[in-house]
């Protein structure tokens, strides 16, 4: 009997150590809506970043936004060269990519990142504007 409560105490401390490390995660990932996405965009100290296709960036993009196409091959390397403290929102055509990039970002060590949920297709349907 006392053998398996010393593995039921283990595993206790295994699972409480698991739910702190988790709970201490620095890394903010988020889902927006265009409306709160055009809000986040406006703020000082947040990096807008079209993670699309260069052809599909020039037909149209957000204000200020910057293109690094997460189906690149250099994308991990050119992700790396951007402050991972900073606060980055993220869009793509649909959604799908983003959460790509975000994935990537959050492995790289980015910390505050997140995405227009719907991609640029969903912030065109809310009336939102697009630099061409």
């Amino acid at each position: 009997m006392g053998g398996i409560v010393t593995v039921m105490k283990r595993l206790l401390i295994a699972l409480f150590a698991l739910l702190v490390l988790t709970a201490c995660s620095s890394a903010t990932a988020t889902s927006l809506s265009p409306q709160a996405f055009d809000e986040l965009t406006q703020t000082d100290q947040v990096v807008t970043l079209d993670v699309r296709t260069a052809g599909e960036y020039a037909s149209g993009h957000l204000q200020d936004a910057v293109n690094i196409d997460v189906e690149s091959p250099d994308f991990t390397q050119k992700i790396s060269a951007l402050d991972p403290t900073v606060t980055y929102a993220v869009y793509c055509r649909s959604g799908n990519r983003s959460k790509v990039a975000m994935d990537q970002m959050s492995e790289a060590g980015f910390e505050n990142i997140s995405d227009l949920d719907g991609g640029i297709v969903a912030w065109e349907a809310a009336g939102l504007p697009v630099v061409q």
